[in-house]
């Protein structure tokens, strides 16, 4: 069970959460007009479009043709969200006259591509950005969603104006305390543990190890940090790099069964330093409180992994909340939790 907002869907009640009940009503296609594709993926087309009403730029995702439970639960849960801290808006919903096509009209983002960004961040920005990403997720786990597919690609982020925004709520789910979820979620080289290991009752701390991994990221300046090859070298290099020891403790606290045929995935390995990882480089980004920080998110065990609220009163977000003194729960402690095995 999830150590806060467990219990956030039974107070808001079956409205909030119950999707399939849920009945959109769809406008008509011809207030937008596409101008250009500016990305895609296995559900969608997504397009750059014109409000030809106020001439406002917008996004046109264009669903794909699944089952109308899937959309749903994206519409419900964009509606639910929309308007809280860093979540990108839904301004609309269209349907073509065949009722085959169905696209979200989206808030546009001047999104720099994060290939792009992530090598000229410098310590300020990547500790402003990670810090509202976490702003946005205590938000989003506050009403009882899971996002399930955090990754730099869906958190666009406008560094003109300084401004975060998460998208692609596609595989987002409504948390429910003892819940089997599908493990078929999230993006290979930012998936969990939990994931890895067939453990189906997650809960919000999915997101957080996602955010682990784009931390780690950007402050060793790696595309991405842990880059397996398939879902079985994915648990290889976190077991390389996060070692054995908890691993074992891990499977053993959630008695989780862990069979596997690959001589690789039997070794033992000890847990690397984070100290390992810092070169002449990255050292500027790599501070003790940053590689603090990362201790903390990327560990096997879900249940000691920070929350977003807890994550955000950490000391490595002291100048981020220095800076905007206004920022909701940022006099909050960060609880200390070293009594346990760090993974």
């Amino acid at each position: 069970m999830a150590r806060t907002y467990s219990g956030v869907n039974a107070q808001l009640g079956r409205s909030w959460y119950d999707y399939e009940g849920f009945r959109i009503e769809w406008s008509s296609p011809e207030r937008y007009e596409i101008v250009g594709r500016v990305g895609g993926g296995k559900y969608s087309e997504v397009f750059e479009g014109i409000d030809m009403v106020n001439t406002d730029i917008c996004i046109i995702k264009v669903l794909k043709p699944v089952a109308s439970k899937k959309i749903k639960r994206e519409v419900k849960i964009l509606r639910n969200l929309t308007g809280g801290p860093n979540v990108v808006a839904l301004l609309d919903v269209v349907q073509d006259p065949s009722s085959r096509y169905h696209s979200l009209i989206m808030e546009y983002v001047d999104n720099t591509e994060w290939k792009a960004l992530y090598p000229v961040l410098g310590e300020v920005d990547i500790k402003y950005y990670t810090f509202q990403l976490l702003k946005g997720l205590d938000f989003v786990h506050s009403r009882g969603i899971m996002h399930r597919d955090i990754k730099p690609g869906n958190v666009m982020i406008d560094h003109r104006h300084r401004k975060l925004r998460i998208i692609d709520w596609g595989l987002a789910e409504f948390y429910h305390p003892g819940t089997a979820y599908h493990i078929r979620v999230g993006s290979r080289y930012y998936k969990a543990p939990e994931l890895l290991v067939g453990y189906k009752q997650y809960d919000y701390s999915l997101d957080m190890w996602s955010v682990g991994c784009m931390l780690a990221s950007m402050i060793f300046r790696k595309e991405h940090f842990f880059r397996g090859s398939d879902n079985d070298d994915q648990l290889l290099r976190i077991m390389k790099c996060l070692g054995t020891d908890c691993f074992d403790a891990y499977l053993k606290t959630y008695n989780i069964p862990f069979e596997t045929e690959l001589e690789s995935l039997l070794q033992v390995y000890p847990k690397q330093p984070w100290t390992r990882f810092v070169t002449t480089e990255n050292q500027p980004y790599a501070s003790s409180e940053a590689l603090d920080l990362l201790e903390k998110l990327l560990r096997y065990d879900h249940q000691k992994r920070p929350t977003a609220r807890e994550a955000q009163g950490h000391t490595y977000f002291n100048i981020v909340r220095l800076q905007a003194a206004s920022v909701k729960g940022d006099s909050g402690e960060y609880i200390s939790d070293s009594g346990f095995c760090s993974m």
